[in-house]
């Protein structure tokens, strides 16, 4: 019998798979249908990453990596040797990262991804033998996507309380980071889900997030889905909302952050964490710790990825009818910074980054060289 490498406890999957079979929810067609796309290769995987099938920076990498672990695991014929094995998904992982070029948990996963198969080539001389160890490595990354979740979930939730010090919290979020955007759970929606498991949540504001409108549409959803109570917000309306008084805490995720803390997230972040800083609402940033990438000084190494004009010149993020005249130009990034001196902290699978005594600066290598 098939194993299932879902987590039961999550309600909403992005990702079904099966040894040898993946389904990816449409998520341009929340939340009025349901509906999962086969996916049979990697060539299937990096357009249904570019196209946004699948969003998210933790799902994009894993979604990348089963597209092509169900890839080899149905190649019929392959007799080559464990350096040809190595240098076909070598190839493939490549191919695979130029989809959404900004995620760094992709290029992350596809290093270390690339390291597994070498030290299994170093072993075996039957490219088969790569190929399996290649789908287990993909199939650990997937599982253990939810448990790092889990632990964001449980990290933030205790800071946020500790910091506030109130009995009924309010949160503003920006974008979907939840089951949808992961494996299962969610890395900033994940706090709110454990805020509320604990009952400490009053409330779970959610901005639209134009122009893609991953907020109203996926967010929202979720939040619907799992009776959380919430309320969708204009992305222009955070300020207001924050001036009435009415939020706690923004918490959002991230696409890459860099070392000295800069972080790269869906656009609008930046606004959402000036309006917060102004108001004195504390503003933190949720991801694994994958998402973190110390090659990077500062934000302005951060490649940002230019969405299509037509998210912008047409209804529903691209996929309706025309709204804007024809012939205006159009500035489409999908994802803006947001400089640390902003962030109250970074929350990760292996607790609470927080700034340094001496000055408002993050240690990030630090705390990876004393949690890693």
């Amino acid at each position: 019998m098939a194993r299932e490498f879902n987590d039961v406890a999550a309600t909403l999957q992005s990702i079904r798979y099966t040894r040898g079979s993946l389904q990816l929810l449409d998520q341009r067609k929340l939340p009025l249908e349901t509906t999962y796309l086969e996916i049979r290769d990697s060539t299937d995987g990096w357009n249904a990453i570019r196209d946004m099938v699948v969003r998210g920076a933790p799902a994009i990498a894993i979604a990348a990596a089963l597209s092509l672990a169900v890839e080899v695991f149905n190649l019929d014929g392959f007799n080559g040797s464990a350096g040809e094995a190595v240098s076909f998904l070598q190839n493939k992982l490549e191919y695979l990262v130029s989809s959404r070029p900004t995620a760094v948990n992709l290029s992350d996963a596809a290093k270390k991804l690339k390291e597994v198969v070498s030290n299994a080539a170093a072993t075996t001389s039957e490219g088969r033998s790569v190929f399996q160890a290649f789908i287990e490595a993909s199939e650990v990354m997937l599982e253990d996507d939810v448990a790092s979740n889990r632990a964001i979930g449980s990290y933030g939730a205790t800071c946020i309380q500790q910091q506030t010090e109130k009995q009924k919290l309010s949160l503003l979020t920006h974008c979907n980071t939840g089951s949808l955007a992961t494996a299962g759970y969610g890395t900033a929606l994940g706090v709110i889900r454990a805020l509320h498991s604990g009952g400490v949540l009053e409330r779970a504001y959610c901005t639209e997030t134009r122009p893609f409108n991953q907020g109203s549409r996926l967010t929202a959803y979720e939040l619907v889905h799992e009776k959380i109570p919430a309320t969708l917000i204009a992305d222009s309306a955070a300020a207001a909302l924050m001036k009435s008084g009415s939020v706690d805490a923004v918490v959002v995720g991230a696409d890459r952050v860099a070392s000295n803390g800069d972080t790269a997230n869906k656009i609008g972040t930046y606004s959402v964490a000036l309006s917060a800083k102004f108001h004195n609402v504390p503003f933190y940033v949720a991801a694994p710790l994958t998402s973190v990438d110390l090659s990077l000084s500062s934000g302005q190494e951060i490649v940002i990825e230019e969405r299509s004009p037509k998210e912008l010149l047409n209804a529903r993020g691209g996929l309706g009818e025309q709204v804007a005249a024809s012939g205006i130009s159009v500035w489409n990034p999908a994802f803006d910074v947001t400089p640390a001196n902003l962030i109250s902290g970074i929350i990760t699978d292996k607790g609470v980054i927080t700034k340094t005594s001496a000055g408002d600066a993050f240690d990030i290598k630090a705390f990876v060289q004393k949690t890693g």
